[in-house]
């Protein structure tokens, strides 16, 4: 559920960036979800995380709330929607590395193997595809992946103590301060530019991509690990060209029945030895 949901993301942040200003947007988003998170926080009657727990909350904060929303957003002026979204197929490999740095996960070399090889094959189907891409736009979804494969290993070690939708929410209440502050400073100076399909865009990332997907995703990762639950993204950048195809019109290559098969096989053999 977490990773459809998450497939949305790109394709909405396209839309989105459309109309509005990036900085502004993931800032937008943030507050919107913050404030929702408050809302379910105080609703369910939630303790406060301890303090040891603020600094972990805080790269959650700085990986998935600021740095992958904002980077994402950038790089979305430069390449299309299809050939951004196939990068996430990068961010299993950017999970499991964390889960070791920051989880202590220990996957056998196997898992390594089919990883790496069903990473490649998304960078190959990439390449297929072509499309409009560019080294600014290309590397600032590198450093997203990068971003939100930290704010995902983070998250999910937090979760088995905190919970996983009270990670993200907690996450999203301490950057509420400053993101409300930075929405304020980035406010468009008019609106009329703004269409209808950006708003719907922001309502998407704001309430699915920035909360619900996680109450489905950190849940997910701490019952199943870290590593081994992380390599089902290798399944988001097809879900997510799917969703680039009905909403934005972007052709669909036929070669994405194959390559899905592949994909399929590495993320069953990444589980087996993770």
């Amino acid at each position: 559920m977490g990773v459809i949901i998450f497939s949305g993301s790109l394709p909405a942040t396209r839309v989105a960036v459309e109309g509005l200003p990036p900085v502004f947007l993931t800032s937008a988003r943030a507050v919107i979800a913050a404030l929702l998170g408050t809302v379910l926080l105080l609703a369910l009657r939630q303790k406060p995380p301890p303090r040891s727990d603020l600094r972990p909350l805080a790269v959650v904060a700085l990986g998935v709330v600021v740095g992958f929303p904002l980077l994402t957003a950038l790089a979305l002026r430069h390449v299309s929607a299809a050939h951004s979204v196939v990068f996430v197929g990068l961010l299993p490999l950017a999970t499991a590395v964390f889960a070791v740095l920051r989880g202590g996960e220990r996957p056998r070399p196997a898992f390594w193997i089919f990883s790496v090889v069903g990473g490649l094959s998304v960078a190959g189907f990439a390449a297929s595809r072509g499309g409009a891409g560019s080294l600014t736009g290309d590397l600032l979804m590198v450093a997203a992946i990068v971003a939100c494969g930290l704010g995902y290993a983070e998250g999910a070690v937090l979760s088995r103590r905190l919970g996983g939708w009270q990670v993200i929410c907690w996450a999203l209440v301490l950057a509420l301060p400053v993101m409300a502050l930075v929405a304020l400073a980035t406010l468009p100076a008019s609106w009329r530019g703004v269409g209808t399909p950006a708003w719907l865009g922001l309502a998407y990332v704001s309430v699915f991509s920035m909360l619900v997907g996680f109450v489905f995703w950190y849940r997910g990762l701490a019952l199943g690990g870290i590593a081994q639950v992380g390599q089902l993204q290798l399944l988001q950048p097809f879900f997510g060209l799917a969703l680039a195809g009905l909403l934005l019109h972007e052709p669909i290559a036929p070669a994405m029945i194959g390559v899905t098969a592949v994909i399929v096989l590495c993320v069953a053999g990444a589980r087996r030895f993770a």
